[in-house]
């Protein structure tokens, strides 16, 4: 008889996996979380979880103790003879540091896939990755998620004048994604970095006088591109502009950019529990429903690829 799957959550998104084990009306399995005085994390799984199938739900974006917190957990499952761990991320951290772009730096991204991998996970599930590619760093399955579902029922009725735009060249199989899905068109924006997190210069590839615009991309974070692409998509005639970021980092001043900025509202999912932010023009959409698809269906071992097209025959 088939069992059901066993799912735990990290402390860094309870919300998310509360919502993922009530769309799939499974009791949440309960774990005893201890921090010693000099800072160290224990844990302890509660249930039995020998020989059966564990998903423990950890998005990894910072404090560090996140991605700690993850390894440590993917170790008790695997010595308490767990027959499957899936290390579920809904955001998977220092993807950003994907390559070596200049000298004596680090790999992060490599590095972290990793830790994951000899930490004991099995298998990995995420979604919208900065960085395709990282998929590659894995020896172990891998199965990339994209939130396109979430956001793209939105815009349906929306699609007069559409134009998706992509924020930088690194952000255009995404925009094409979004531009199939909605049958419109995209441009892309030409970004030049001054250094990290502070932008230099854009200037857009295509015409987007006269058009509502989706700006789209996988994250925002101080949100200095974003809003800088906004202010140039207006000063070159665009008429209402929306935006897409599937993991709202917003660290640093980036709300307050976004409120003082000419977007009609921003969308963004749970992968990150926001904080308290005041903000209008910032809504979350729950990717609860999609990693719960994911892992019932990799717990009954059936196909999730209608969970993560994106549009490949197009590409």
């Amino acid at each position: 008889m088939e069992q059901e799957p066993l799912i735990f959550s990290g402390r860094s998104n309870p919300e998310l996996t509360a919502k993922i084990c009530q769309y799939l009306n499974i009791r949440q399995g309960e774990i005893d979380y201890k921090k010693f005085s000099d800072g160290e994390i224990w844990v302890k799984f509660k249930d039995n979880i020998r020989g059966r199938d564990v998903y423990i739900v950890q998005s990894t974006h910072p404090p560090a103790e996140n991605l700690m917190e993850l390894l440590i957990m993917l170790d008790a499952a695997k010595r308490a003879s767990a027959k499957r761990v899936t290390a579920v991320i809904p955001y998977f951290g220092y993807a950003r540091q994907d390559r070596k772009d200049q000298p004596r730096v680090s790999i992060s991204a490599k590095l972290v896939a990793n830790l994951i991998t000899v930490a004991g996970a099995d298998r990995v599930i995420t979604m919208d990755l900065h960085a395709a590619q990282i998929q590659g760093f894995f020896d172990i399955p891998f199965d990339h998620l994209y939130a396109s579902p979430v956001f793209t029922v939105l815009f349906k009725e929306k699609t007069e004048d559409l134009l998706v735009v992509a924020p930088d060249i690194g952000g255009i199989k995404l925009a094409r994604s979004y531009a199939n899905k909605l049958d419109a068109d995209f441009v892309v924006i030409d970004k030049r970095r001054a250094k990290h997190n502070v932008v230099e210069y854009m200037s857009i590839i295509g015409n987007v006088k006269g058009k509502n615009i989706l700006l789209v991309d996988d994250l925002i974070d101080t949100g200095g591109t974003f809003v800088t692409a906004i202010k140039t998509l207006k000063e070159s005639g665009a008429k209402k502009i929306y935006g897409i970021a599937t993991h709202p980092l917003l660290s640093g001043e980036a709300v307050e950019k976004i409120n003082n900025s000419d977007i009609e509202n921003l969308y963004v999912t749970d992968s990150i529990p926001l904080k308290e932010y005041n903000s209008s023009k910032i809504i979350v959409r729950t990717a609860s429903e999609l990693f719960a698809e994911a892992i019932i269906r990799s717990n009954r071992n059936e196909s999730i690829s209608s969970l993560f097209e994106i549009d490949k025959d197009k590409i």
